[in-house]
């Protein structure tokens, strides 16, 4: 099962914008073994909306999710940058650090930053 992890993209957020995003921990059922995962979107009015999709995806997986905070991510793809920042309501403020850390994997040559 832990393979299943291995399937989850680590980070899918928009391409272009300023957009919510949320910081997810994903773990095997009745497991030990997850990683943390970013998901952001233009399309959430609110956090929860995302993770309301994020949830139902990952239990098909045989996995569980939690929400470990939010914040917001501006994304401009023209000059190659990523601003995190602020915070979730609902979630709280998500660990921006762990977020930038996996942005940077993904986006290697982005200047990435954070608030």
């Amino acid at each position: 099962m832990a393979d299943s992890l291995s399937k989850v993209p680590d980070v899918e957020i928009d391409p272009e914008g300023k957009f919510k995003y949320i910081l997810v921990r994903i773990k095997v059922k009745g497991g030990t073994d997850h990683k943390d995962i970013v998901r952001g979107t233009k399309s959430a009015e609110y956090h929860n909306h995302i993770f309301e999709k994020v949830n139902p995806a990952m239990e098909a997986l045989g996995l569980e999710s939690s929400c470990l905070g939010g914040g917001k991510i501006e994304h401009n793809s023209t000059e190659k940058k990523l601003r995190v920042f602020g915070e979730s309501t609902g979630y709280g403020k998500a660990d921006h650090a762990i977020t930038v850390e996996k942005l940077k994997a993904v986006f290697k040559d982005y200047e990435i930053t954070m608030e």
